[in-house]
Parts: C-alpha cells; structure tokens; sequence
C-alpha cells in the first residue's frame, strides 16, 4: 500500500494520506491497520505525524472526494479520535490525491468537492495556484440548507458555564465544521494579545480542563481530541487574536476548521466571539484572525434575522498553502496492495 504525506501551511503536523478503498470497511479492522501504519511511522521517525486522512473517489456524483479524518493521539499507536474533522488535512488530501492519479491534475480555477464522512460536511476546494510541489486553495465549507444559529449551539444556548472542577468558566460551544469551546482570555486573567501569544504552560493547562469539561456536558470521552479549545480577545491591529489548543499542544496558528467555527461564531449574537469582535467593530464583513502563527481571516455569511433565528450558508478561507512532501510504500500494509493484484489476475482469468 502507497502512503502520502502533505503538509498544508499553518497544521501542528503533515497529514499522511491513504486511500481508503484499499482498507477493510469494518471499524475495528480499519484501525487495526492504522495501528500498524502508526508503528511503521514512528519507527521511521514520524511520530509527531498525528493526523491521518482517508480519502477514495466519491460514488456521490455531488462529489469528487469521499474523505474520513483520524486524529491519532499520544500515549499508544492504537489510540485515535474521529468525532471532527481538520481542515488542513482535507486539503493535504486533494493534493496527495491529485498527485496518485486519484484526481485530475490540479490547475487554477479547478474546483474539488469533498465529502466530509465524520460530520457530513461538504467542502469546496477551489486552486487558486499550482506550482511544482505546491497548491494555493480557497477553501469553502457549503451548506446543504441554511443552519438555523440555535443548531449551531450544542450547549443549548450562547454561552455555558463548565466546571472544570478548579474553577467555572463561561464558554460559548459552537459547531461549525468541527466543535469549539470559545473562552474569553481576559476572563482568565489574560489581558491582551501579547499576554495571550506569550502565555505558557498554566494557561495550556487551564484551557485543557475547559476542553475535559466541554467534553464531558457533550458526552463524548475526556482523552479524546474533540471538543477543541481556542482563548479569544479583540486583536491589537483590529478584529480578534486567537490562541488554539491542538494534539499535544498549543496549535501554531489556528486550525482551518477553527478559523471557520471562529468565523461562525462571531456571526451569532451573545457568542463570546461576537462580543470580543463587536469592541473592536469587527462583527461584520471579513473576520481577521491574529494566532501566533500569523493572520488569517475567513468570511461567513449568513441570512440576516427578521424573524426569529439567522441562519449560516457558508464560510470560507483564501490563500491556504499546500505542499506534497512525498510517496512511499507502506510496508506493513503491503499486502493489501498484492490483494487487489489477485483479484485483477482473478478477474483476467476468467477472461
């Protein structure tokens, strides 16, 4: 079996890509290959590589792609989350794809629609640059149908207090291409950007709980990687900072998806980011994002409220940075590849 890795500018980590075509359909199964796949990886000095992409053309005629993220986690090769998605990893996936004859050749102006199979998500991804070893994409998340604001809000309302049983803390929980716990910084004693970009390990640690916390009023296990964490403040050149919580550490910059939940966020009235962005009069039109990584920004639109509810039609980010860093087989799941030779040869013989 051919193993990808791609790295989108911005991610913890390159993704390693795989078709999912060529691994059993069964969960267990599945991931008992991966298992071995993260042994094989760490072995070669990829253990940092904790974001893994499954991805095979769609049989959907909406879609081109079919894609499944697996976030791997520290501790043991056999330990993996898959309630969110990661939207660094979907393009990571386009690219490896395009590369493995998988796609057509990516060119400016091609567009890309992928199935997101964790949470439903479509998600265009439009070229808008090509050069060797390297793609420029915006990248889209459409809906279906407008998402009423209170669907978006599975803590039931805009912000939730959670118990992280050191403290309480007020957290608006907004999903919107993954799910977020968005806490206000300076409620924490962080007062400004420079104190939130040069926060250390207390700060992570506290975020943390919050996360455990979120976790737990979801129902979903606290030593997984969902809900995500991201402490928000207005920003210091305009719009908001944002300090994201990823696996195992601080995030460098803010993950895709989380710049879109950000973006949703701000976009529903009485969300904590809402309130940040309003006192810097950035609650409307495009929402710049300042991480320690850089800026980003992302654009939501939404219906405007007459009676009753908005609702989210889309979100999307421009100028995401995609690099294909390589191929190589993957010995311990080489015989899944000698498998689908039998089968051709099976099939020629009976010819």
């Amino acid at each position: 079996m051919i193993g990808h890795l791609a790295y989108a500018a911005g991610a913890p980590c390159p993704t390693f890509v795989l078709d999912s075509g060529r691994l059993p359909r069964e969960e267990r199964a599945m991931l008992a290959h991966l298992t071995e796949a993260r042994r094989y990886l760490v072995s070669a000095g990829g253990a940092h590589v904790l974001k893994i992409a499954l991805v095979e053309p769609s049989e959907h005629p909406m879609f081109d792609l079919d894609y499944r993220f697996v976030q791997a986690l520290p501790g043991a090769p056999d330990r993996f989350d898959m309630r969110g998605s990661c939207g660094h990893s979907i393009l990571a996936a386009v690219i490896a794809a395009s590369r493995s004859g998988m796609l057509p050749r990516l060119v400016p102006g091609a567009r890309v629609r992928v199935h997101v199979r964790n949470n439903g998500d479509s998600v265009v991804c439009e070229v808008e640059q090509v050069e060797r070893d390297t793609a420029v994409f915006t990248v889209t998340f459409v809906q279906p149908a407008p998402v009423p604001f209170d669907t978006l809000l599975p803590g039931g309302g805009t912000r939730t207090v959670l118990d992280t049983g050191d403290e309480r803390v007020e957290v608006s929980l907004v999903t919107s291409a993954n799910t977020y716990a968005f806490v206000d910084a300076r409620a924490l004693g962080v007062p400004d950007q420079a104190a939130l970009f040069g926060a250390g390990t207390e700060l992570l640690a506290r975020l943390e709980k919050v996360r455990r916390a979120g976790a737990d009023r979801l129902g979903w296990p606290r030593d997984g990687a969902f809900p995500k964490v991201a402490a928000v403040l207005p920003g210091s050149g305009g719009g908001l900072a944002a300090r994201a919580v990823t696996v195992p550490g601080w995030h460098p910059s803010i993950a895709l998806t989380g710049a879109v939940c950000l973006g949703s966020a701000v976009r529903i009235p009485g969300t904590l980011p809402w309130q940040a962005a309003r006192e810097n009069g950035a609650d409307a039109g495009l929402i710049e994002i300042a991480t320690p990584g850089g800026r980003t920004a992302v654009s939501a639109v939404t219906s405007v409220p007459t009676d009753g509810d908005g609702t989210l039609l889309w979100a999307a980010v421009a100028r995401k940075h995609v690099t294909f860093r390589g191929s190589f087989v993957l010995e311990p799941l080489s015989h899944l590849q000698f498998e689908e030779v039998a089968r051709c040869l099976a099939l020629s013989e009976a010819a």
